[in-house]
């Protein structure tokens, strides 16, 4: 049965067409980068980049030369579209787009984490054995099959990602549509949109058709009946968000994923109409069938876990942030705050409070006022400046926040010196204060 699920060989059809749509999204990201500002504002202009913790070493490359990264990335991207030296290229994206994705997290975006994943994904994935540079180059290579889990790597992670995008919006906040609305009231001043955004309709939409699409898109296009409604729900679905909320390329990946749920006959008719339909349906057990179950079962393993970790994270991930990243938490909530740091030099008492525009842009001063991840970070960056100044010094930081318009509180413990402890990665970090 298992052989049977993984490896009887189907159509590849949508593999192909996939990596042509998933190599020209992957262009139109790097490059998009350049021309929006992207780079500049995230990676140039900032004095200081927050990186994922444990990732202090990756730095941005001096001068322009992120320009030319991106470049770089964007033609790789051109060459897994096309087919060229495919694994090379496929290899070389993603180790470049884990690089820029773990250099810094005030722009994280759940589509930049998918985006790892994918390209991690697809270096292993025949996709290059039609319709490709490759086969034009070397004809032996040529093929309009491949083994089924091609297909069900993409089908289970889907799952995986949309299931606990629903699950995350089961909250109070959400349920009693405030952040919806909120959401919407924030659009008003949009182009011809943003008023009828503000129609009472709107949060309802947002609200619970949100919850819904989430959790019944997948089983919906795995049942043939319902494919057709569900596809056309995908596509008001994910052009509504990239229209609203601006997300990149991800509504239009979301919906390339959609070839792995049709008949291959009606993608090859559509997309590859010269192309020989394959029908043997024929198992053939491959030498490397227990690394891929036994390496694939630990990948799915940890994309079940990572996001339930903030479970058993003592208080609410909306307020803690512990447990928020890598976990398919979408547009769930609104936060604001200020915060003030100030350094104490432990040998002279002296008490100097830190203008942060001095240190950060306004968007990274954004993510310090209510994360205490990037608290604790900026707290690291300037015990390490005054270092080397020949100070030794304490930074203490005062925090108010307010999760979805409620009342602002204390975040943290003012008396804690932040630049003098470790950073918790697998537990609570109990100098974050619980939430009232």
């Amino acid at each position: 049965m298992l052989n049977k699920f993984l490896f009887k060989y189907i159509d590849n059809s949508s593999l192909i067409v996939f990596r042509i749509i998933f190599g020209f999204l992957c262009f139109a990201e790097s490059v998009g980068a350049i021309f929006t500002g992207w780079i500049t504002k995230t990676l140039v202009e900032p004095k200081f980049t927050f990186t994922f913790i444990g990732f202090e070493w990756l730095q941005p490359l001096p001068g322009n030369w992120m320009y030319v990264y991106y470049a770089v990335m964007g033609i790789f991207g051109l060459l897994i579209m096309v087919g060229y030296k495919y694994r090379f290229s496929a290899f070389m994206f993603f180790i470049m787009w884990c690089g820029v994705y773990f250099m810094q997290k005030s722009s994280y975006n759940n589509h930049y984490y998918l985006l790892v994943l994918l390209s991690g994904i697809m270096v292993i994935l025949p996709a290059h054995k039609y319709a490709s540079l490759d086969v034009k180059q070397n004809p032996k290579l040529k093929s309009i099959a491949m083994p089924a889990w091609c297909k069900w790597i993409f089908v289970i992670q889907l799952f995986i990602l949309y299931t606990y995008a629903s699950k995350a919006k089961l909250y109070p906040d959400w349920l009693d549509l405030s952040v919806p609305t909120s959401l919407m009231e924030a659009k008003i001043n949009y182009p011809i949109i943003g008023g009828l955004l503000q129609n009472g309709f709107m949060p309802y939409l947002v609200g619970y058709g949100g919850i819904l699409f989430d959790g019944l898109i997948i089983p919906m296009l795995l049942f043939k009946p319902t494919r057709k409604y569900a596809f056309f729900a995908s596509i008001f679905f994910h052009l509504f968000n990239s229209f609203v909320f601006q997300v990149g390329v991800f509504p239009y990946l979301s919906l390339a994923f959609c070839l792995f749920f049709f008949n291959p006959e009606t993608v090859r008719n559509i997309f590859l109409k010269g192309k020989e339909l394959y029908t043997k349906a024929e198992i053939i057990v491959p030498n490397y069938k227990p690394i891929l179950i036994g390496l694939g079962s630990v990948y799915f393993a940890i994309q079940i876990v990572l996001p339930l970790r903030h479970h058993f994270i003592p208080d609410d991930v909306l307020w803690t942030e512990e447990g928020h990243r890598l976990s398919w938490r979408m547009m769930l909530r609104s936060k604001s705050g200020y915060t003030n740091f100030k350094v104490v030099n432990t040998a002279t008492n002296k008490t100097t409070p830190i203008n942060l525009t001095q240190y950060l842009t306004k968007k990274q001063i954004r993510s310090v006022n209510y994360k205490p991840d990037f608290m604790w970070q900026f707290a690291q960056y300037l015990k390490k400046e005054y270092k080397k100044k020949g100070e030794d010094v304490q930074v203490f930081v005062s925090a108010q926040v307010s999760v979805n318009g409620k009342p602002h509180q204390h975040l943290i413990n003012e008396k804690v010196d932040l630049a003098n402890i470790k950073w918790n990665v697998f537990k609570h970090n109990d100098w974050i204060l619980p939430s009232k």
